[in-house]
């Protein structure tokens, strides 16, 4: 494994100022890393879908900054 020297640096400073370990300190890391994706929730966003083959033949070649400016300008915005 490699890890960037100034981080290894780092490291190492508080092993020595806690009295624990470069293993230890790199452990304890990975350990919080694991515990922090474990607890994330992942997220699913639901787009509602009116049936349809997808954008109508004005729109195919549009660019985006059309086809903002008309879903807002329907609704008013």
């Amino acid at each position: 494994m490699e890890l960037p020297d100034e981080l290894l640096e780092q490291v190492r400073r508080v092993a020595r100022r806690e009295g624990a370990t470069l293993a230890g300190m790199v452990e304890e890391g990975l350990q919080r890393c694991l515990a922090a994706r474990r607890r994330m929730v992942p997220r699913h966003l639901d787009f509602p879908s009116y049936g349809g083959s997808g954008l109508t033949a004005g729109f195919h070649v549009a660019p985006w900054s059309w086809i903002r400016q008309e879903v807002y300008h329907e609704h008013g915005a």
